[in-house]
């Protein structure tokens, strides 16, 4: 009975850790394990019994994002290739709000193969549909699919950092990034707001 108790309890503090992190990191990317710890009202002991490192830490947030992700990509549908992508643009702004608090290694660094691998399903879903309106002519003819992918994607990049800079809600920074996928898809600003305000785009929030 004292086993059972002490197991639940253990992982009851897990969960609290990793909840602590994802509020604390999400507005202060360098925050220490301690700064996690008081947040959870743990002691740094118990912090590290749980995980070995802070990477270790954010390995494990970065895992639950991306079942997250995944889930948020596959209720995505939409038969017009234009307003598929609005709607993945905010999802892809969803992957990289949930990883921000690791903003400074999504490019190189320790847990670069970690944030890949949860905004992969993103990327995946971005490139078929992108390669679906080059192909119907929803989307310009001049620049080869893939490179308009990766584009987009590199325009997420972009705008989180305006986003973190400026402290931009994130509803704005949605927006925004839709916007700019649309544009460097091919269509026009008018346009692009005008399939933009036609969608219902996901909704932003902390890491779970």
């Amino acid at each position: 009975m004292i086993t059972s108790v002490r197991r639940r309890d253990a992982v009851a503090n897990r969960q609290a850790l990793l909840d602590a992190a994802a509020r604390v990191l999400r507005k202060t990317p360098h925050a220490s394990m301690d700064v996690i710890a008081a947040e959870a009202g743990l002691t740094r002991r118990a912090v590290y019994g749980h995980f070995s490192s802070r990477d270790a830490l954010l390995r494990e947030l970065l895992g639950r994002g991306a079942s997250r992700i995944s889930s948020a990509i596959d209720e995505i549908r939409d038969d017009g290739p234009a307003r598929h992508v609005a709607r993945l643009a905010s999802a892809i702004w969803l992957a990289i709000a949930d990883v921000k608090l690791v903003a400074q290694m999504l490019v190189s660094g320790p847990l670069e193969a970690a944030v890949g691998e949860a905004v992969a399903p993103v990327r995946r879903a971005l490139r078929d549909v992108i390669e679906a309106g080059c192909a119907d002519g929803s989307f310009r003819q001049d620049v080869d699919p893939a490179i308009v992918a990766h584009l987009i994607e590199q325009a997420a990049l972009g705008v989180l950092d305006v986003a973190v800079t400026h402290g931009l809600p994130d509803a704005e920074a949605q927006r925004m990034l839709s916007a700019t996928s649309l544009g460097i898809a091919g269509l026009g600003w008018r346009d692009a707001q005008a399939i933009i305000g036609a969608v219902s785009v996901p909704r932003t929030g902390d890491v779970e």
